[in-house]
């Protein structure tokens, strides 16, 4: 008998992950749908400079290799959101740029505003996904009839000893 929870087979983690990074979705495309920001909303998008799908200035990516946040205020144009990222136009050092940032990549979202907060784990690579595991130990035959002309149906749950 273990002390410990047995693991999951279901990735909880990833499917919330997810569901949360469709709330930054939502809000950009509400801000993209207005466009503007409503009252004194704003965000500060954290995001991994070198994610897959993560597209930004190379000068961007020797300044900040690993991290970075980016500040959706006042100045930004071309807001463009859709299922899978964002892009949006901001200056750095009075140089434009267009950044597209996959929600996958983002790290952080915080509007200070109304001090609301998220923090994700990013994905970092195409070997990130869920981890592989063992085949269920129920997956053999799901049902055996029974012979005697009845309508029951005898179940066997093969368990591993």
């Amino acid at each position: 008998m273990t002390d410990g929870l047995p693991d999951s087979l279901i990735p909880y983690d990833e499917i919330v992950q997810e569901a949360l990074r469709a709330v930054v979705g939502r809000v950009l495309g509400s801000v993209q749908e207005a466009g503007a920001l409503p009252g004194e909303h704003h965000f500060y998008i954290t995001f991994k400079t070198q994610g897959p799908g993560v597209d930004i200035p190379k000068r961007l990516i020797e300044r900040f290799p690993d991290e970075m946040t980016i500040v959706l205020q006042n100045r930004y144009w071309d807001l463009i959101v859709d299922d899978e990222r964002f892009s949006v136009g901001l200056s750095f050092n009075q140089v434009p740029s267009k950044l597209v940032i996959p929600y996958s990549a983002i790290t952080g979202f915080h509007d200070p505003a109304v001090n609301f907060e998220l923090r994700f784990q990013a994905l970092e690579g195409p070997d990130d996904g869920p981890e592989a595991h063992d085949a269920a130990e129920n997956d053999g035959p799901i049902a055996t009839p029974v012979e005697d002309g009845s309508n029951v149906v005898s179940v066997d749950f093969k368990r591993k000893k």
